[in-house]
């Protein structure tokens, strides 16, 4: 099931409206999305367990996260 601006809050925090919008238009789901945050906050100790490299919605949440990351504020 799709996630609501509140789901994505709820796993992120507080974040800039605009990404919260960028994230619910994926139709990602909360399990995506909390995959993706891993991710893209500690990309060494995933690919350290050995896991694959995220694909499909993951990796565009990833993109999502890190891109918003890097813009100044």
């Amino acid at each position: 099931m799709p996630m609501t601006s509140d789901d994505v809050i709820a796993i992120l925090g507080p974040v800039d409206e605009t990404l919260v919008a960028e994230v619910v238009a994926t139709r990602a789901t909360q399990a995506e999305l909390t995959e993706a945050f891993a991710w893209a906050s500690n990309d060494e100790a995933l690919i350290g367990e050995g896991r694959p490299l995220p694909s499909g919605r993951v990796a565009a949440l990833v993109d999502l996260l890190v891109l918003d990351e890097e813009e100044p504020e």
